[in-house]
């Protein structure tokens, strides 16, 4: 009599194998990091002309502009060279999903490659992929390298993967997650939100980030902004609530705060970071009519402001006409960019 084989023997032992296979589907595409990525396609959006149409306040353009027509000097085009830059990507477990990827342009405070390995169960259920340029810590300057990487990162990637447009987002630690707002902030058109993880400003005023156009600050207003901090990072929390508060009353409503549990100031472990995609993720609805009540006092205000400095033109006192158009531009930026100028242009 044939002695009876081992299911352990090497043939049925693939053919249970193969009957497991085919019992829960086909075994998932595993998830893969790559690092020393360089690109090569460029975008409008990254441009010294555009960063400064979106980023600087109106006064700042104009004489900037001025300045620079009277010298006969040019801006080169873009501030980055693309042969020189290193980006991290990963790309999430499993096919593309039908609608596209998730995109996570994450902002570091180190120079050093950003590896995700303890983010990828997160990234993985959310099909997020994550870039992230090398050598744009927090020594680095945010106009000339660290913004202009950021948009070239989802420039590229978007180019390379099939990407969800109403699922893009820009976050990052510490100074570069302060640096994700600023982004976030004049580029709402492209970023559909934000995660902020130790690290914000208030937006507006002599101390906060300028506000851009009124069509793009409409689109923020309507943006998901996540703040996730450590329980145990009180600076960055105070500050976080400075940011909350200034965005509250120019009428960014749709925010979510997380605090995490016995952190410090350090990258999200991953339960943190999977519960702040949770957040980016989560449908909302933005209430109409308290944001356009909430408008018709901050435009109102503003326009007070603009009809101050015209009676003072007409008044003959041109110094306070010049020191309320300064603290104009400062504070509402390109809220008032086609007044703003009209006004200077009377005072010339």
């Amino acid at each position: 009599m044939r002695a009876q084989r081992s299911v352990f023997d090497r043939p049925f032992f693939l053919l249970a194998a193969a009957l497991v296979a085919c019992a829960h589907g086909p075994p998932k595409k595993p998830g893969q990091l790559f690092t020393g990525v360089v690109f090569d396609r460029y975008s409008t959006l990254s441009s010294n002309d555009e960063l400064i149409r979106r980023m600087m306040t109106p006064l700042t353009q104009k004489h900037g502009k001025e300045m620079l027509e009277a010298t006969g000097q040019k801006m080169r085009d873009q501030p980055i060279d693309l042969a020189k830059e290193k980006f991290t990507v990963y790309v999430p477990a499993g096919d593309p999903p039908k609608e596209g990827y998730g995109l996570l342009v994450f902002v570091a405070p180190w120079e050093e490659p950003t590896k995700p390995n303890f983010w990828r169960p997160a990234l993985d259920k959310h099909q997020f992929l994550f870039v992230s340029a090398t050598g744009a810590g927090n020594e680095t300057k945010v106009y000339d390298r660290r913004m202009p990487l950021a948009l070239l990162a989802y420039e590229n990637m978007r180019a390379r993967y099939p990407v969800n447009p109403a699922r893009v987002y820009i976050g990052g630690l510490s100074g570069g997650s302060r640096v994700a707002e600023m982004t976030a902030l004049g580029y709402p058109d492209i970023f559909r939100g934000a995660l902020l993880n130790a690290g914000a400003d208030p937006i507006g005023g002599n101390d906060g980030i300028h506000l851009p156009s009124r069509g793009l600050f409409d689109l923020f207003q309507r943006m998901r902004i996540v703040f996730i901090t450590g329980e145990h990072d009180e600076q960055n929390l105070h500050d976080d609530l400075v940011s909350r508060v200034s965005m509250r009353d120019r009428c960014v409503f749709n925010v979510d705060v997380r605090v995490a549990p016995r952190l410090a100031h350090e990258p999200l472990s991953p339960e943190a970071f999977a519960r702040a995609l949770d957040d980016l993720e989560k449908p909302f609805q933005v209430d109409e009519q308290k944001l356009a009540e909430c408008n018709r006092n901050l435009y109102g205000e503003l326009q007070k402001r603009l009809d101050a400095v015209r009676a003072a033109i007409d008044d003959g006192d041109r110094k306070r006409a010049r020191e309320q158009l300064a603290a104009i531009d400062t504070e509402y930026g390109g809220l008032a960019a086609r007044q703003l100028s009209a006004l200077d242009d009377a005072l010339r």
